[in-house]
């Protein structure tokens, strides 16, 4: 694409969370796992100050963003799937890494599904800019990952102008093969917890309903704003700070609107600790009902489900999964069902009915299995 050999090729994942959904930006529990597939970015310094980008899609054409002074980057300067890129420069630069480069970048994290597609390249395009500079994570004097997890959700946030919690940066970075991550958010603290569902007998059955989503809808934004307001009513810094006892009283004192918001956060808070507690002792199957559990909360409560997700649940849970969720953002994007694995072609094909009874595109369907983080491949 610009005519020489790259320094070097770094690349991140998607992730899968499996469950605490909107739990993040309440400084609450998350538990995600980074997936097999991934975006790769080729890099190579600039001597002119210059950031230019390249984009190779599925059908293998480039689009080339217009190349930009690291110098002037500023938000509201780039628009479009060129801000991302564009957004982590400009928060290295402020962090002290500032470098021209010409940038490549491909992947096969699929695209809307609510599979972290976007943080996978804010998070690989870090890793190939930081290694420009001389800096590789996990080398002495490095930041750490997760701080840099932080700069690509100041990126987004304050460049890109969508309002992310800390989620899926911090699962691209930070999570390692064959293990969930549990994260408490507010405090940083991070176990690695062991996640085999096929020692178990089990698959993760990933179902991309097709149906897109994006994080910078006014959705999303609404119910971010909905759980501040709460908190701020409630007298606690976020609504991590309600307690499970106290959640009666809590909704009795909240307007109608705010409490299905307080009580979904608070109840997945409790499910992402019983998860765990359950992966810990062993018992992956009993996990199905607390996924089926989250689903209807984010359904009735949090209102970010649609049509073809709470099918794709729905279709699962009938034909055998034991149990069943969305994943992600919402309003489209991707569910997930813990299914038994002799059992998994089955309810991947009742799912596949489901949709084409509804004459609805048929979904994807792929089994997850837990991955590497974030890294440097070449």
């Amino acid at each position: 694409m610009y005519g020489h050999v790259p320094t070097g090729v770094w690349s991140a994942p998607g992730r899968v969370n499996l469950i605490g959904e909107h739990t993040d930006y309440n400084d609450g529990f998350v538990l995600p796992f980074a997936l097999p597939f991934r975006i790769a970015v080729a890099a190579r310094a600039r001597s002119d100050g210059l950031l230019a980008v390249t984009t190779v899609g599925d059908d293998g054409r480039p689009q080339r963003a217009e190349p930009v002074p690291v110098d002037a980057l500023a938000p509201g300067g780039v628009t479009g799937w060129a801000a991302y890129p564009s957004g982590v420069s400009w928060v290295l630069r402020h962090e002290g890494f500032t470098s021209g480069a010409d940038l490549v970048l491909a992947g096969d994290v699929p695209a809307g599904a609510g599979l972290s597609s976007s943080h996978a390249l804010q998070c690989a395009t870090a890793l190939a800019l930081l290694g420009l500079a001389g800096t590789e994570l996990d080398e002495p004097g490095a930041p750490s990952r997760a701080e840099v997890a932080a700069w690509v959700q100041r990126s987004e946030n304050e460049f890109v102008g969508v309002p992310t919690g800390l989620l899926d940066q911090t699962a691209s970075l930070c999570c390692v093969k064959a293990h969930v991550l549990f994260l408490d958010v507010r405090s940083g603290e991070m176990e690695q917890v062991p996640f085999d569902p096929a020692a178990a007998g089990l698959d993760v059955l990933v179902i991309d309903t097709r149906a897109r989503h994006s994080h910078g809808g006014s959705g999303y934004r609404e119910r971010r704003a909905g759980c501040e307001r709460a908190a701020e009513s409630l007298g606690v810094p976020a609504l991590r700070d309600v307690d499970p006892g106290g959640l009666d009283d809590a909704l009795s004192r909240l307007p109608d609107e705010l409490g299905p918001l307080v009580r979904h956060v608070v109840t997945e808070n409790a499910r992402v600790r019983r998860t765990v507690e359950l992966l810990r002792a062993g018992r992956i199957a009993e996990t199905g009902e607390l996924l089926s559990a989250s689903h209807e909360s984010l359904r009735d409560d949090y209102r970010v489900s649609c049509l073809e997700l709470d099918l794709a649940v729905d279709a699962a849970r009938a034909a055998g999964a034991l149990g069943a969720r969305m994943t992600g953002g919402g309003f489209g994007g991707s569910a997930i069902a813990l299914v038994p694995r002799n059992e998994r072609n089955a309810i991947g094909d009742k799912v596949l009915a489901t949709f084409a009874e509804r004459s609805l595109p048929a979904p994807g369907l792929f089994t997850a299995v837990p991955a590497r983080g974030a890294r440097r491949d070449i």
